[in-house]
């Protein structure tokens, strides 16, 4: 590999640019249901097809980065998902029906599945070792920032424009990103032509996209399809592996894994919890709810890549410690205090635990893949961000159901203490293991 040829930082700046703009459209498009059950004249539960096939379209196209980046260069593999994205961007802007909107949807999740692992395969193949916390940090904050966004951009569009022009403002941005991805991103050696497992990648396909249903719909049929065809995956994956998963057997990227996977649930899952039960137990509006997550997100994002640096000088253990400790308490707090807290004091907590996001998210992904050999990081990236996909979509699920379930405040408390729990057994586990740990 010619390395001189990249310029690592705008190569970032790019994928970033489209994890971004993927993530952001997700969140944004929530809003939008009514407007448009009202215009294509459908039922809520169809409309929901708007974001569950771009995650279903996600879902199957992260495990499959693997083999994408083993057998074809960086920038082909950029200018392809950038070029879908584009693509499922236009069909949206000008859909017609309903059906070309889910297209659109699906072509966009393809092009955000290619584009968000390539992201930080490129920060841990080519970014000095120096400043991998830094560059971890930068990535995330992108990620972090839009899920906080994307409900007010979404609302913002539709009330002065419409639906259609949340999709249209985006293609300024996809364009400096293609410009940034084309310039940043070098040369590479010629890659290696191996095989494709298709009956792997099937039973691999059958087994996520059924998951999914599962979990958003609680479908216990649904559930053992998917584990029935895990196991067929598991079996064909053997001879000609999509995803190694031997690197399972390393116990301490299991345990920096699962840190993530615990932080990735308990940010999910209070981001539904707190606002519905601001709404119904405290009253508060429902544009002030929307909101009350976002400071939260601004420290995601400033103390992000500050955290990476204090890991690129001081190692990962103690910004990761201090951010589970804070984290631990900001849980500990809202879960006390959550019955009868004012919407200021759970705001203070949801400020607590989102710095100890801010220090401890990044730099535990970062800890994790580093635990692995060159050749595994690949796979490892790949598995990352497929399970993060999952248990976000499984936190949210199983709080939502306990929030119902148990009527509100019950429930809440109920979730919030789950959550708590997740977030004790990681803390506790990366206390034992961490100080092994080195990038």
């Amino acid at each position: 590999m010619n390395h001189k040829r990249w310029r690592v930082v705008p190569a970032i700046i790019a994928t970033a640019i489209m994890s971004f703009a993927g993530v952001l459209i997700e969140t944004s498009m929530n809003v939008t249901f009514p407007t448009l059950m009202a215009e294509f004249n459908t039922t809520s539960a169809t409309i929901q097809w708007v974001t569950t096939s771009y995650l279903l379209a996600l879902a199957i196209v992260i495990p499959l980065s693997t083999f994408l980046v083993r057998n074809f260069s960086i920038k082909t593999l950029f200018i392809t998902a950038n070029l879908l994205f584009a693509l499922g961007v236009l069909l949206d802007f000008l859909s017609p029906s309903l059906l070309v909107l889910v297209l659109g949807r699906i072509i966009q999740g393809v092009g955000t599945g290619i584009a968000l692992p390539l992201m930080f395969d490129i920060i841990l193949n080519y970014a000095p070792k120096s400043k991998r916390g830094l560059m971890m940090g930068i990535a995330t904050m992108t990620t972090s920032l839009a899920p906080a966004i994307g409900p007010t951009y979404g609302g913002l569009m539709l009330s002065l424009f419409d639906w259609r022009r949340i999709f249209l403002f985006l293609l300024p941005f996809l364009v400096l990103s293609l410009f940034l991805g084309v310039d940043g991103i070098g040369y590479e050696s010629h890659k290696r032509g191996e095989p494709f497992n298709f009956i792997s990648f099937l039973c691999l396909t059958i087994g996520l996209s059924t998951l999914l249903l599962a979990i958003e719909n609680l479908s216990w049929f649904l559930g053992l399809i998917s584990l029935i065809s895990f196991g067929f995956f598991y079996r064909f994956n053997r001879n000609k592996p999509i995803l190694n998963l031997t690197i399972f057997k390393n116990s301490q990227f299991v345990t920096g894994l699962f840190g993530v996977l615990a932080i990735q649930a308990t940010v999910l899952g209070l981001s539904f919890i707190l606002p519905n039960y601001l709404q119904l137990r405290l009253h508060v509006s429902a544009a002030l709810s929307g909101l009350f997550m976002f400071p939260g997100a601004i420290l995601v994002a400033v103390l992000a890549p500050l955290s990476g640096i204090i890991m690129d000088r001081f190692g990962p253990y103690r910004p990761i410690v201090l951010g589970l400790m804070l984290m631990f308490i900001g849980m500990l707090l809202t879960t006390v205090y959550f019955s009868r807290a004012s919407f200021m004091a759970l705001l203070m907590f949801d400020v607590v635990l989102m710095m100890g996001v801010g220090f401890a998210a990044s730099n535990l992904m970062t800890v994790a893949l580093s635990q692995l050999t060159k050749s595994e990081q690949t796979d490892g990236n790949g598995i990352l961000n497929t399970l993060q996909q999952f248990v976000g979509a499984m936190s949210t699920t199983i709080v939502a159901s306990l929030f119902s379930t148990f009527q509100g405040t019950t429930g809440g408390n109920l979730g919030v203490l789950l959550l708590l729990i997740v977030l004790t057994v990681a803390s506790v586990l990366f206390m034992f293991k961490g100080r092994q740990m080195r990038i």
